[in-house]
């Protein structure tokens, strides 16, 4: 008698392709490419299907490798405060062009620390980033070494000095700022004219300072050192600056303030001492953050165009990205003066 065959059990493939699977399926490659990574853009009966047929024919799914990112995903923006409308406006102009050119954006705060910290700098290397924005911050030799070593692009803003000439920068025109809040009160008049800078080692303060002087020199108009007071670009600064100037034997008749923040506290001098505005003391201020024509009287100050600000240092950073030859690697934005009620002519003695 002779045996009946057997019936040959049906076995897997030996290598069981993507191609084998989308036969079966009915389906393209890349359809059971996106259940295999998990993408949400499949209907769940294909997806069920798929992952039937996965399993019935042992397929081995790829161990998921760590995810390394890759240049082009993202730039970092590292900045002193995130707490002030200042440092919103340029964020917002950095995020428009990285947003537009598919770009992922890291913000880090340094909290006004005088430089970069190590671990932020290890932080930009590892998660592979296209390049940084450096706002307001004090590249080291050391630290500048390294980003070039590595090719990795930046730019720096309004930074703390003045960078090297072969370092990318943006900024506006601070000096030709100053002068034009001084001259805007000199032609009203006014002769004693009290200034508060930001930090003194700043580069935009240093430079605010010597355009509201050359003003006062230009007029004829001794440069009285007791006039000018340092701050710190904040609230704080500008009210224990302007108490300072407020109760001299001889107190100024107007201040610029090198910052609309420190405006504001020019004002609250002023209300403390019973002193009105602009009747009794002119004020002008710097940035034309947004609150500045909300303030009781609306503020006269130089707009700083600081969207547009962030918005070019993007660009600037996206063309060294491309590998592009940068004719002009410095970026000066015209500042202006904006009148509005916090200024007059001078009272009468």
């Amino acid at each position: 008698m002779t045996a009946a065959p057997e019936t040959p059990a049906r076995t897997t493939p030996p290598r069981c392709t993507l191609g084998d699977i989308a036969r079966e399926a009915n389906v393209s490659v890349p359809t059971v490419s996106k259940v295999l990574n998990g993408h949400s853009d499949i209907s769940p009966q294909t997806r069920r299907r798929i992952e039937t047929l996965l399993t019935r024919y042992g397929y081995q799914r790829p161990r998921a490798p760590r995810r390394k990112t890759q240049r082009g995903d993202l730039i970092d923006l590292v900045i002193n405060e995130l707490d002030s409308a200042w440092g919103l406006e340029i964020l917002t102009g950095v995020e428009q062009v990285a947003e537009a050119a598919g770009l992922g954006l890291v913000v880090s705060a340094v909290h006004n620390r005088a430089s970069l910290t190590r671990r932020w700098l290890e932080g930009l290397i590892s998660r592979g980033s296209q390049g940084a924005i450096l706002v307001l911050s004090d590249l080291s030799e050391d630290q500048r070494a390294e980003l070039q070593r590595r090719t990795l692009p930046f730019v720096v803003v309004d930074g703390v000095s003045q960078p090297p000439p072969d370092v990318p920068s943006v900024g506006a025109t601070n000096f030709s700022g100053g002068y034009a809040a001084a001259e805007h009160l000199i032609k009203l008049g006014h002769r004693r004219i009290g200034a508060i800078g930001g930090p003194e080692q700043l580069l935009c303060s240093r430079a605010r300072i010597a355009g509201y002087r050359a003003a006062l020199e230009s007029a004829g108009l001794p440069t009285d050192r007791d006039l000018v007071r340092y701050g710190n670009f904040q609230h704080s600064g500008g009210l224990r600056a302007a108490q300072q100037l407020l109760a001299l034997t001889d107190p100024p008749t107007a201040i610029f303030a090198g910052s609309d923040q420190q405006a504001t506290g020019v004002y609250e001098a002023a209300r403390l001492v019973g002193r009105q505005i602009p009747h009794d003391l002119s004020v002008v201020g710097f940035d034309d953050l947004h609150y500045a024509q909300w303030t009781a009287p609306p503020l006269t100050t130089i707009r700083q165009p600081l969207h547009e600000m962030g918005a070019s240092a993007a660009r600037l950073l996206l063309r060294l990205v491309n590998g592009e030859h940068l004719e002009a690697p410095r970026i000066e934005l015209h500042t202006e003066l904006i009148l509005r009620n916090s200024t007059t002519t001078p009272p009468r003695p």
